[in-house]
């Protein structure tokens, strides 16, 4: 979105809809929960936390304490202190995350699958580490070991964002793909991390055709010449895992809570699906008919 404004205005509809559902599920809980409303609405905070991710800043307590307490106190008219903040945070996790699923795009038939390591340590820094203890694993990839998380994406080819898992480290790519891909329909590319047969079989009775690169080992396959196409095109997925870690900050070492690393997470994504000019497979419609028509 171009405004903080619009922006704003856009999550505070939401907010006014989805409040009452929220505090009748608080009630209902058996918990007990304070509903008391704060200095600073959940809405505002919730724009806020999204606004750091549009601002390409890289530490969230320069962008409050530099950004907003500075240059944006008519907004914001109650600003509370950093403190203060970082607790608010933590209460708007669960709206976040419903105001994602409002926000991403839908199957078009044509979906990219993909993995990203979520690192929350340097690797000399693991035996000591302790906010996320029980939660994150060790992982491998192509590039080496790291202690994290995985976010496993699946988009369209228009760039929107259309399903996500977040797991520890340590689990297999695979392991959450018939998850990812329920409601997904058509046909759905990865690199040579999905390879299985019986995955491929289980997709199939989804209605989804799982088409992947191979090994070097392996004989070749036979691909329509679309689909060989569409293939090529996988790296769009790998732009936006470039961008949501460069541009909307998903990535960093400074978490100090798990709430806070959530909605962090969740927020960073909301401002990639709220970005106007996505990666995007623009293929010329003569070229693709004519290469479609080849023998």
């Amino acid at each position: 979105m171009d405004s903080l404004l619009e922006l704003f205005v856009h999550v505070d509809d939401f907010w006014q809809a989805f409040r009452p559902l929220w505090h009748e599920h608080l009630v209902t809980s058996g918990q007990r929960q304070r509903i008391r409303d704060s200095q600073l609405s959940e809405s505002e905070v919730m724009t806020i936390v999204i606004l750091f991710h549009q601002e390409q800043y890289r530490n969230f307590k320069a962008f409050y304490l530099g950004y907003v307490r500075r240059h944006l106190k008519g907004e914001f008219p109650t600003l509370v202190s950093y403190k203060r903040f970082v607790v608010l945070m933590q209460r708007v996790g669960v709206p976040l995350f419903v105001y994602l699923h409002r926000c991403m795009g839908h199957c078009t038939g044509i979906s990219f699958i993909d993995s990203t390591p979520l690192r929350v340590c340097h690797n000399r820094r693991i035996t000591r580490h302790r906010v996320f203890e029980g939660w994150a694993a060790r992982g491998k990839t192509t590039m080496g070991w790291f202690y994290g998380f995985k976010l496993h994406l699946v988009v369209n080819e228009h760039g929107e964002l259309i399903g996500f898992r977040l797991t520890p480290g340590n689990v297999d790519d695979r392991q959450p793909v018939p998850a990812l891909a329920k409601g997904l329909f058509g046909k759905l590319f990865g690199d040579k991390g999905y390879l299985s047969a019986s995955l491929r079989d289980d997709l199939r009775e989804q209605g989804v055709e799982l088409i992947t690169s191979i090994r070097r080992n392996m004989k070749p396959q036979l691909l329509a010449l679309q689909d060989k196409l569409w293939l090529r095109c996988r790296s769009i997925i790998e732009t936006i895992n470039d961008q949501l870690k460069n541009i909307s900050q998903i990535e960093h070492s400074r978490h100090r809570s798990v709430d806070n690393f959530f909605v962090n997470l969740i927020a960073g994504l909301i401002a990639y699906c709220h970005r106007e000019k996505k990666p995007s497979v623009q293929l010329d419609p003569n070229d693709y008919r004519a290469l479609a028509t080849l023998p």
